[in-house]
């Protein structure tokens, strides 16, 4: 009775838990053994249930454990913060336009910013065509002034004479006012032995309409042990005022001393006052490139100084002006003007080429030709000069 009865209620156990497993593993065998095939079932889904709590203890253990972690700022609705930009290496000019030029800022003249461009060179912009911004941003005025005079002093007192120092002292003299000073001298010797040189002188200052601009010059040369040959001082002076239709104005007077010239073997040594008055248009104004024409009224008085004669005439003529800066730092000006007198049907005409290459901030190396030919007053010298120069700016 009890051999029968107790497989019967170990079959009951194994089927509630796993019926296809029991009913698929009936044998012949004693219940004893089905009893113990049972028991192994049941401890599998205990160890089964205790790795999953174990589990789940260990990962709200990590939970609570772990620091707070932020949520990104989009799922608040937030924007993220815009990106810093990169900040400037070099000055910056913004025109109105939208075009952009890097460099470095100069000095601002007036209502004008001296900029020099990596790529155009020395530009000189209307402070109301263009936003300058600075990379680096000037130091506080007193620790500024103090930096700078502190170099002043140390490089004063390392050389006085210097260009650097030369230049600053001139600058401070002067103020807004703009200059060059150039020499040339040329020392030959074939047949006989020929000397010449040249002191030259320029000041300027440009305001937004108006051009002012003053030069004096000095040439003397000798040929052997004779009198000079050339002994001529000469001073110049011009104004030009721009309107808005692209018209201007010109006043150019012009003083010229002549004490080494001959006339058929006698001395007619002379002095030479031309007062040019044109107006005319500007074809070309960009911050490289200018090209201007127009047409002038011309008095020419000459005073020869040993005879203490006075002539005056009136001539007319038309004047071209080309001013272009290139890179490298290299300017190119050129002045043409041809004469042409209505009363006595005479022409006339002469002209001046420059071209300078800035070797540093104060030194520059140019190189001049002039010719005058046929000048209205015959009194006067024709000549032609080619001439190697070497000036300083301030």
């Amino acid at each position: 009775m009890i051999r029968s009865e107790e497989p019967r209620s170990c079959d009951r156990e194994v089927m509630d838990l796993n019926m296809a497993e029991t009913i698929s593993k009936q044998t012949s065998s004693r219940g004893i053994t089905r009893c113990l095939r049972s028991g192994r079932i049941n401890r599998n889904r205990l160890l089964r249930w205790l790795t999953g709590a174990c589990m789940g203890i260990a990962f709200l253990g990590e939970l609570r454990a772990a620091p707070f972690r932020e949520v990104p700022a989009p799922l608040y609705g937030v924007k993220p913060p815009a990106p810093t930009p990169k900040p400037l290496t070099k000055d910056e000019l913004l025109f109105e336009d939208g075009d952009r030029v890097r460099g470095e800022f100069i000095e601002r003249d007036g209502d004008v910013i001296v900029f020099r461009s990596e790529r155009f060179g020395l530009l000189r912009v209307p402070a109301g065509t263009a936003k300058l911004t600075l990379a680096h941003p000037p130091a506080p005025p007193a620790a500024e002034s103090l930096a700078q005079t502190s170099e002043s002093a140390v490089e004063v007192e390392r050389s006085p004479f210097s260009p650097h120092a030369m230049a600053i002292a001139l600058k401070d003299f002067f103020g807004e006012w703009q200059g060059r000073f150039t020499v040339s001298a040329e020392m030959m010797e074939d047949v006989v032995e020929q000397n010449s040189g040249t002191v030259d002188s320029r000041l300027g200052r440009r305001w937004p309409k108006d051009e002012v601009q003053i030069s004096a010059r000095y040439d003397y040369a000798t040929v052997g042990e004779s009198f000079p040959s050339t002994d001529m001082i000469k001073g110049s002076g011009f104004w030009r005022h721009d309107f808005e239709s692209k018209l201007f104005t010109a006043y150019r007077p012009t003083v010229e001393w002549n004490r080494a010239y001959y006339r058929l073997g006698i001395p007619q040594d002379y002095i030479l006052l031309q007062q040019e008055l044109g107006v005319g248009v500007t074809l070309v104004n960009t911050e490289n490139r200018n090209v201007r024409v127009g047409v002038a009224e011309n008095l020419f008085d000459t005073w020869i100084t040993p005879t203490d004669n006075h002539i005056s005439q009136t001539v007319e003529s038309v004047f071209a002006e080309v001013e272009a800066r290139l890179p490298w730092r290299i300017v190119v000006t050129d002045r043409g003007v041809w004469y042409y007198s209505f009363a006595n049907e005479t022409t006339g005409w002469e002209n001046r080429f420059e071209i300078s290459k800035k070797l540093t901030e104060t030194l520059t190396m140019g190189l001049r030709h002039e010719v005058r030919h046929n000048n209205p007053d015959v009194r006067s010298a024709d000549y032609r000069r080619l001439r190697l120069l070497f000036g300083f700016d301030f």
